[in-house]
């Protein structure tokens, strides 16, 4: 037998400091200059570590942004679990209005659509965060199957929930207030 130990990773050390550090000054910097006006440099300046960190770590700008931008998310529009497919619709959309009406929201959404450009690194990026919020989304769908509870599929709930909160929130048609919100999922149901 080998006496060699493994290195063990921390949950909460040097990593996860240095990627909070990352997306931090990512989320400073768009919300001060903008899509397109800050460089990996600048992120490493902002967060206080090496450009070669960032390279390693995330590999260019746009897998960066996106991780960022799904990180964001998740954290802050968990998928709920409420035992009702209508409480999880309801409780969902009242968390992506939250996320993207506070204080960097529009930001994130101008930062998706700017994913969305040409090139095939930003396509890739926001290929990877709709594949992975599309796969969080059919894990709520899929438990209400599971309960016997008619659900949607992924793309009508986008289409009559999500894009209409994403359409006001980026051209300022209106507020997403709480009647709004519950109004959209009212007609998806």
């Amino acid at each position: 037998m080998s006496d060699e130990r493994q290195p063990t990773r921390r949950p909460g050390g040097r990593t996860a400091r240095v990627g909070a550090a990352v997306h931090q000054a990512v989320t400073e910097l768009l919300g001060e200059r903008g899509h397109g006006a800050f460089t990996i440099g600048d992120v490493a300046a902002r967060a206080g570590v090496a450009d070669t960190t960032v390279y390693r770590r995330w590999g260019s700008m746009e897998a960066l942004l996106a991780d960022v931008t799904l990180t964001r998310l998740n954290a802050r529009s968990p998928m709920p679990d409420t035992g009702t497919l209508e409480g999880d619709l309801r409780t969902y959309a009242a968390g992506v209005a939250r996320e993207i009406t506070g204080p960097d929201g529009l930001a994130l959404l101008r930062l998706a659509v700017a994913l969305s450009g040409p090139g095939a690194e930003g396509t890739q990026a926001l290929d990877t965060l709709v594949a992975e919020r599309s796969r969080q989304l059919r894990s709520m769908f899929d438990r209400a199957h599971e309960r016997g509870e008619r659900a949607p599929d992924t793309e009508t709930f986008v289409d009559l929930v999500l894009a209409p909160m994403y359409i006001r929130v980026l051209f300022g048609g209106g507020p997403l207030t709480a009647e709004y919100v519950d109004g959209l999922v009212d007609r998806l149901l």
